[in-house]
Protein backbone atom coordinates (compact mmCIF):
# COMPACT_ATOMS: atom_id res chain seq x y z
CA UNK A 1 0.00 0.00 0.00
CA UNK A 2 1.38 3.32 -1.65
CA UNK A 3 1.55 6.86 0.71
CA UNK A 4 -0.58 7.98 -2.37
CA UNK A 5 -3.01 5.19 -2.89
CA UNK A 6 -6.54 6.18 -2.85
CA UNK A 7 -8.23 4.74 0.32
CA UNK A 8 -11.99 4.73 0.21
CA UNK A 9 -12.97 4.68 4.31
CA UNK A 10 -16.69 3.98 4.62
CA UNK A 11 -18.05 4.92 7.94
CA UNK A 12 -15.08 7.63 8.69
CA UNK A 13 -17.07 9.51 11.42
CA UNK A 14 -17.86 7.11 13.34
CA UNK A 15 -15.67 5.79 16.33
CA UNK A 16 -13.45 3.51 14.44
CA UNK A 17 -13.61 5.36 11.11
CA UNK A 18 -12.09 8.19 12.38
CA UNK A 19 -9.38 6.67 14.30
CA UNK A 20 -8.40 4.58 11.20
CA UNK A 21 -8.91 7.99 9.13
CA UNK A 22 -6.83 9.53 11.76
CA UNK A 23 -3.85 7.13 11.92
CA UNK A 24 -3.54 6.81 7.87
CA UNK A 25 -3.09 9.98 7.83
CA UNK A 26 -0.58 10.40 10.83
CA UNK A 27 1.47 7.98 9.14
CA UNK A 28 1.37 9.83 5.81
CA UNK A 29 -1.18 8.51 3.11
CA UNK A 30 -2.88 11.49 1.52
CA UNK A 31 -5.10 10.02 -0.82
CA UNK A 32 -8.26 9.26 1.48
CA UNK A 33 -11.01 9.38 0.34
CA UNK A 34 -14.28 9.92 2.36
CA UNK A 35 -17.86 10.61 2.28
CA UNK A 36 -20.71 11.41 4.82
CA UNK A 37 -24.51 9.38 5.23
CA UNK A 38 -25.89 12.44 3.37
CA UNK A 39 -24.13 12.40 0.67
CA UNK A 40 -23.66 8.59 -0.27
CA UNK A 41 -26.39 6.16 1.35
CA UNK A 42 -24.28 3.14 1.19
CA UNK A 43 -28.16 1.06 1.82
CA UNK A 44 -28.60 2.33 -2.03
CA UNK A 45 -26.62 -0.21 -4.38
CA UNK A 46 -27.06 2.09 -7.53
CA UNK A 47 -25.59 5.04 -5.57
CA UNK A 48 -22.64 2.79 -4.18
CA UNK A 49 -22.28 1.47 -7.66
CA UNK A 50 -21.63 5.09 -9.27
CA UNK A 51 -19.64 6.15 -6.44
CA UNK A 52 -16.83 3.02 -6.98
CA UNK A 53 -17.35 4.00 -10.99
CA UNK A 54 -16.63 7.36 -10.16
CA UNK A 55 -13.49 6.87 -7.34
CA UNK A 56 -11.81 3.60 -8.41
CA UNK A 57 -10.32 2.95 -4.89
CA UNK A 58 -7.46 0.91 -4.75
CA UNK A 59 -8.03 -0.08 -0.72
CA UNK A 60 -11.84 -0.04 0.69
CA UNK A 61 -12.39 0.20 4.65
CA UNK A 62 -16.10 -0.90 5.68
CA UNK A 63 -16.56 0.43 8.94
CA UNK A 64 -19.78 1.93 8.62
CA UNK A 65 -22.66 0.12 10.34
CA UNK A 66 -25.61 0.66 12.34
CA UNK A 67 -24.51 0.00 15.91
CA UNK A 68 -25.64 0.48 19.16
CA UNK A 69 -26.03 -1.24 22.67
CA UNK A 70 -28.51 -3.62 23.99
CA UNK A 71 -31.40 -1.43 24.09
CA UNK A 72 -30.88 -0.60 20.62
CA UNK A 73 -29.83 -3.69 19.07
CA UNK A 74 -33.08 -5.32 20.78
CA UNK A 75 -35.38 -2.77 19.73
CA UNK A 76 -34.23 -2.03 16.25
CA UNK A 77 -34.32 -5.27 14.88
CA UNK A 78 -35.09 -4.93 11.89
CA UNK A 79 -33.45 -2.13 10.70
CA UNK A 80 -30.13 -3.65 12.69
CA UNK A 81 -30.20 -6.76 10.29
CA UNK A 82 -31.33 -4.93 6.86
CA UNK A 83 -29.26 -1.87 7.00
CA UNK A 84 -26.02 -3.31 8.09
CA UNK A 85 -26.67 -6.07 5.28
CA UNK A 86 -27.57 -3.71 2.42
CA UNK A 87 -24.12 -2.01 3.57
CA UNK A 88 -21.84 -4.67 3.53
CA UNK A 89 -23.32 -6.60 0.03
CA UNK A 90 -23.80 -2.89 -1.90
CA UNK A 91 -19.81 -1.96 -0.77
CA UNK A 92 -17.83 -5.59 -1.02
CA UNK A 93 -19.91 -6.54 -4.27
CA UNK A 94 -18.57 -3.32 -5.94
CA UNK A 95 -15.14 -3.72 -4.40
CA UNK A 96 -14.83 -6.93 -6.79
CA UNK A 97 -16.77 -5.18 -9.51
CA UNK A 98 -14.41 -2.80 -9.48
CA UNK A 99 -11.21 -4.47 -8.77
CA UNK A 100 -10.27 -3.40 -5.14
CA UNK A 101 -6.77 -4.60 -4.34
CA UNK A 102 -7.41 -5.16 -0.37
CA UNK A 103 -10.76 -4.38 1.28
CA UNK A 104 -10.84 -4.62 4.70
CA UNK A 105 -14.31 -5.86 6.54
CA UNK A 106 -15.13 -4.74 10.34
CA UNK A 107 -17.09 -6.78 12.24
CA UNK A 108 -18.12 -7.52 16.10
CA UNK A 109 -17.28 -10.24 18.88
CA UNK A 110 -20.94 -10.52 19.04
CA UNK A 111 -20.84 -13.06 16.21
CA UNK A 112 -20.02 -15.95 18.86
CA UNK A 113 -22.26 -18.27 20.38
CA UNK A 114 -23.81 -16.94 23.54
CA UNK A 115 -22.25 -19.71 25.54
CA UNK A 116 -18.98 -20.21 23.74
CA UNK A 117 -15.69 -21.30 25.33
CA UNK A 118 -13.74 -19.09 26.98
CA UNK A 119 -11.91 -17.29 25.88
CA UNK A 120 -13.58 -17.42 22.43
CA UNK A 121 -11.19 -18.60 19.49
CA UNK A 122 -12.22 -17.60 15.92
CA UNK A 123 -13.34 -21.49 15.06
CA UNK A 124 -15.87 -21.07 17.26
CA UNK A 125 -17.98 -19.06 14.62
CA UNK A 126 -22.03 -20.88 13.64
CA UNK A 127 -21.38 -23.62 16.89
CA UNK A 128 -24.41 -22.71 18.81
CA UNK A 129 -26.70 -20.17 19.27
CA UNK A 130 -26.55 -16.17 19.52
CA UNK A 131 -27.09 -13.98 22.26
CA UNK A 132 -30.89 -13.11 21.69
CA UNK A 133 -30.88 -9.25 21.94
CA UNK A 134 -28.38 -8.70 19.25
CA UNK A 135 -29.00 -11.19 17.43
CA UNK A 136 -30.15 -9.70 13.86
CA UNK A 137 -26.62 -7.19 14.08
CA UNK A 138 -24.54 -10.65 14.66
CA UNK A 139 -26.39 -12.30 12.22
CA UNK A 140 -25.65 -9.44 9.69
CA UNK A 141 -22.40 -9.18 10.39
CA UNK A 142 -21.54 -13.18 10.11
CA UNK A 143 -23.53 -13.00 6.34
CA UNK A 144 -20.30 -9.77 6.01
CA UNK A 145 -17.46 -12.49 7.12
CA UNK A 146 -19.29 -15.11 4.98
CA UNK A 147 -19.31 -12.69 1.74
CA UNK A 148 -15.53 -11.85 2.31
CA UNK A 149 -14.43 -15.65 2.78
CA UNK A 150 -16.62 -16.73 -0.31
CA UNK A 151 -15.29 -13.77 -2.42
CA UNK A 152 -12.05 -14.68 -1.67
CA UNK A 153 -12.45 -18.08 -2.36
CA UNK A 154 -14.52 -17.93 -6.04
CA UNK A 155 -13.26 -14.56 -7.25
CA UNK A 156 -9.30 -14.36 -6.14
CA UNK A 157 -9.89 -11.20 -4.02
CA UNK A 158 -7.89 -9.93 -0.44
CA UNK A 159 -10.89 -9.46 1.72
CA UNK A 160 -9.77 -9.62 5.19
CA UNK A 161 -12.08 -9.61 7.87
CA UNK A 162 -11.31 -8.61 11.55
CA UNK A 163 -13.39 -9.05 14.38
CA UNK A 164 -12.93 -6.22 17.25
CA UNK A 165 -13.62 -6.78 20.86
CA UNK A 166 -16.29 -4.05 22.56
CA UNK A 167 -14.42 -0.30 21.42
CA UNK A 168 -14.32 2.82 23.28
CA UNK A 169 -12.16 5.95 22.30
CA UNK A 170 -12.76 9.73 20.63
CA UNK A 171 -16.02 10.59 18.97
CA UNK A 172 -18.31 7.21 20.78
CA UNK A 173 -22.05 7.50 20.71
CA UNK A 174 -23.09 8.92 24.69
CA UNK A 175 -26.69 8.79 23.30
CA UNK A 176 -28.18 7.14 26.68
CA UNK A 177 -30.66 5.37 24.29
CA UNK A 178 -28.21 3.71 21.81
CA UNK A 179 -24.80 4.03 23.29
CA UNK A 180 -22.55 1.00 24.27
CA UNK A 181 -21.97 0.34 28.06
CA UNK A 182 -18.70 1.81 28.34
CA UNK A 183 -20.06 5.78 26.91
CA UNK A 184 -23.50 5.09 28.67
CA UNK A 185 -21.52 4.80 32.71
CA UNK A 186 -18.81 7.45 31.64
CA UNK A 187 -22.62 10.08 30.77
CA UNK A 188 -24.19 8.79 33.38
CA UNK A 189 -21.92 9.64 36.09
CA UNK A 190 -21.00 12.90 34.42
CA UNK A 191 -24.62 13.93 34.65
CA UNK A 192 -24.68 12.53 38.26
CA UNK A 193 -21.49 14.60 39.59
CA UNK A 194 -22.76 17.56 37.98
CA UNK A 195 -26.42 16.76 40.24
CA UNK A 196 -24.38 16.24 43.27
CA UNK A 197 -22.25 19.14 42.34
CA UNK A 198 -25.28 21.27 41.50
CA UNK A 199 -23.44 22.20 38.48
CA UNK A 200 -26.26 23.08 36.30
CA UNK A 201 -24.31 25.06 33.90
CA UNK A 202 -21.96 22.08 33.12
CA UNK A 203 -24.82 19.93 33.06
CA UNK A 204 -27.10 21.97 30.70
CA UNK A 205 -24.22 22.48 28.69
CA UNK A 206 -23.91 18.70 28.69
CA UNK A 207 -27.49 18.73 27.14
CA UNK A 208 -27.04 21.21 24.88
CA UNK A 209 -24.87 19.45 22.99
CA UNK A 210 -26.31 16.01 23.66
CA UNK A 211 -30.38 16.29 24.41
CA UNK A 212 -31.62 13.28 25.86
CA UNK A 213 -34.87 12.40 23.99
CA UNK A 214 -35.32 16.72 23.05
CA UNK A 215 -34.54 17.45 26.34
CA UNK A 216 -31.67 20.19 26.12
CA UNK A 217 -30.09 22.98 28.40
CA UNK A 218 -32.94 25.39 28.26
CA UNK A 219 -35.65 23.21 29.41
CA UNK A 220 -36.87 23.55 33.06
CA UNK A 221 -35.40 21.73 35.98
CA UNK A 222 -37.76 19.68 36.74
CA UNK A 223 -38.07 18.56 32.92
CA UNK A 224 -34.40 18.00 33.09
CA UNK A 225 -34.68 16.18 36.19
CA UNK A 226 -37.54 13.99 35.04
CA UNK A 227 -35.62 12.79 31.37
CA UNK A 228 -32.29 11.60 33.99
CA UNK A 229 -34.16 9.78 35.77
CA UNK A 230 -35.95 7.59 33.07
CA UNK A 231 -32.55 7.01 32.37
CA UNK A 232 -31.33 5.86 35.98
CA UNK A 233 -29.84 8.97 37.22
CA UNK A 234 -31.98 10.34 40.46
CA UNK A 235 -31.24 13.23 42.89
CA UNK A 236 -32.53 13.53 46.64
CA UNK A 237 -31.94 16.71 47.80
CA UNK A 238 -30.05 17.36 51.13
CA UNK A 239 -29.39 20.91 51.02
CA UNK A 240 -28.37 24.29 48.94
CA UNK A 241 -24.85 23.44 48.07
CA UNK A 242 -24.84 19.41 47.26
CA UNK A 243 -27.38 16.46 46.20
CA UNK A 244 -27.37 12.94 47.11
CA UNK A 245 -27.66 11.08 43.39
CA UNK A 246 -27.37 7.38 42.56
CA UNK A 247 -27.21 5.90 38.97
CA UNK A 248 -29.00 3.12 38.13
CA UNK A 249 -27.70 0.29 36.14
CA UNK A 250 -29.09 -2.71 34.16
CA UNK A 251 -28.83 -6.37 34.86
CA UNK A 252 -25.99 -7.45 37.98
CA UNK A 253 -22.69 -5.85 36.67
CA UNK A 254 -21.57 -10.18 36.78
CA UNK A 255 -20.66 -10.40 33.12
CA UNK A 256 -17.39 -10.17 31.80
CA UNK A 257 -16.24 -8.00 28.89
CA UNK A 258 -13.26 -6.65 27.34
CA UNK A 259 -12.38 -3.26 25.58
CA UNK A 260 -9.99 -1.80 23.31
CA UNK A 261 -9.43 1.47 22.73
CA UNK A 262 -10.31 2.64 19.10
CA UNK A 263 -6.78 4.22 18.60
CA UNK A 264 -5.36 0.51 18.87
CA UNK A 265 -7.69 -1.03 17.18
CA UNK A 266 -6.90 1.38 14.32
CA UNK A 267 -3.47 0.63 14.29
CA UNK A 268 -4.31 -3.09 14.14
CA UNK A 269 -6.57 -2.56 10.58
CA UNK A 270 -3.61 -0.50 9.11
CA UNK A 271 -1.38 -3.60 10.18
CA UNK A 272 -3.72 -6.01 8.43
CA UNK A 273 -4.12 -3.72 5.34
CA UNK A 274 -0.22 -3.26 5.05
CA UNK A 275 0.66 -6.97 6.23
CA UNK A 276 -1.79 -10.01 6.09
CA UNK A 277 -2.99 -10.88 3.14
CA UNK A 278 -5.87 -13.68 2.41
CA UNK A 279 -3.62 -16.68 1.70
CA UNK A 280 -1.82 -15.65 4.79
CA UNK A 281 -4.73 -16.20 6.78
CA UNK A 282 -5.54 -19.88 4.44
CA UNK A 283 -2.19 -21.23 4.90
CA UNK A 284 -2.75 -21.54 8.81
CA UNK A 285 -5.81 -23.81 8.03
CA UNK A 286 -4.92 -27.40 8.64
CA UNK A 287 -8.08 -28.75 6.91
CA UNK A 288 -7.54 -27.07 3.05
CA UNK A 289 -11.20 -28.73 1.99
CA UNK A 290 -12.88 -26.53 4.56
CA UNK A 291 -11.32 -23.20 4.26
CA UNK A 292 -13.58 -21.09 6.85
CA UNK A 293 -12.86 -19.06 9.72
CA UNK A 294 -10.76 -16.29 7.88
CA UNK A 295 -11.36 -13.73 9.91
CA UNK A 296 -9.31 -12.59 12.68
CA UNK A 297 -10.40 -11.43 16.45
CA UNK A 298 -8.69 -7.86 17.52
CA UNK A 299 -8.68 -7.48 21.37
CA UNK A 300 -6.03 -7.67 24.58
CA UNK A 301 -7.28 -10.94 25.52
CA UNK A 302 -7.87 -9.26 29.08
CA UNK A 303 -11.34 -8.56 30.44
CA UNK A 304 -13.01 -7.49 33.90
CA UNK A 305 -16.98 -7.50 34.93
CA UNK A 306 -19.54 -5.09 34.30
CA UNK A 307 -18.98 -4.14 38.05
CA UNK A 308 -16.01 -3.43 38.66
CA UNK A 309 -16.14 -1.59 34.97
CA UNK A 310 -18.33 1.10 36.83
CA UNK A 311 -16.29 1.33 39.89
CA UNK A 312 -13.42 1.99 37.25
CA UNK A 313 -15.27 4.74 35.84
CA UNK A 314 -16.86 6.45 39.09
CA UNK A 315 -13.23 7.03 40.37
CA UNK A 316 -12.25 8.20 37.01
CA UNK A 317 -15.12 10.59 37.16
CA UNK A 318 -15.08 11.19 40.36
CA UNK A 319 -18.88 10.44 40.95
CA UNK A 320 -19.00 10.29 44.59
CA UNK A 321 -23.00 9.11 44.47
CA UNK A 322 -24.35 5.23 44.81
CA UNK A 323 -24.64 2.77 42.22
CA UNK A 324 -27.72 0.72 41.69
CA UNK A 325 -27.61 -2.35 39.93
CA UNK A 326 -31.78 -3.30 38.18
CA UNK A 327 -31.15 -7.38 38.13
CA UNK A 328 -34.84 -7.36 36.83
CA UNK A 329 -33.22 -6.13 33.24
CA UNK A 330 -30.75 -8.51 31.18
CA UNK A 331 -26.86 -8.87 31.68
CA UNK A 332 -26.71 -10.14 28.21
CA UNK A 333 -23.84 -12.62 27.36
CA UNK A 334 -22.36 -13.44 30.52
CA UNK A 335 -18.50 -13.32 29.24
CA UNK A 336 -16.83 -12.14 25.74
CA UNK A 337 -13.34 -12.82 26.38
CA UNK A 338 -11.47 -12.92 22.86
CA UNK A 339 -8.66 -15.22 22.13
CA UNK A 340 -6.05 -13.04 20.29
CA UNK A 341 -2.94 -15.63 19.62
CA UNK A 342 -3.91 -15.06 15.94
CA UNK A 343 -3.37 -11.67 15.57
CA UNK A 344 -0.30 -11.64 18.16
CA UNK A 345 0.83 -14.35 16.31
CA UNK A 346 1.04 -11.90 12.78
CA UNK A 347 2.25 -9.67 14.09
CA UNK A 348 0.42 -7.09 16.38
CA UNK A 349 0.07 -6.55 19.97
CA UNK A 350 -2.35 -3.46 21.72
CA UNK A 351 -0.46 -0.80 23.56
CA UNK A 352 -3.28 1.36 25.74
CA UNK A 353 -4.39 0.11 28.88
CA UNK A 354 -8.14 0.15 30.17
CA UNK A 355 -6.92 3.10 32.80
CA UNK A 356 -5.23 5.26 30.92
CA UNK A 357 -7.82 4.92 27.96
CA UNK A 358 -10.99 5.48 29.82
CA UNK A 359 -9.10 8.53 31.03
CA UNK A 360 -8.42 9.54 27.90
CA UNK A 361 -11.94 9.33 26.39
CA UNK A 362 -13.54 11.28 29.84
CA UNK A 363 -10.98 14.29 29.08
CA UNK A 364 -12.14 14.36 25.58
CA UNK A 365 -15.63 14.27 26.73
CA UNK A 366 -14.69 16.84 29.40
CA UNK A 367 -13.75 18.91 26.69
Amino acid sequence: MNKDSKIYIAGHRGMVGSAIKRFLEKQGYTNIVCRSSSELDLTNQQAVANFFEAEKPHYVVLAAAKVGGIVANNTYRAQFIYENMMIQNNVIHQSYVHKVKKLLFLGSSCIYPKMAPQPMTENVLLTGDLEYTNEPYAIAKISGIKMCESYNLQYGTNYISVMPTNLYGPNDNYDLEKSHVLPALIRKMHLGKCLMNNDWEALRSDLNKLPIEGVNGIASDDSILYKLEKYGIRRLPLGNQQAKVSVTLWGTGSPYREFLYADDLAEACVYCLQNINFSDLVSEISDTKEIKNTHINIGTGKDLTIKELAEKVKNIVQFDGDIIWDSTKPDGTPRKLMNVSKINNLGWKEKIELQQGIELVYNNYCR
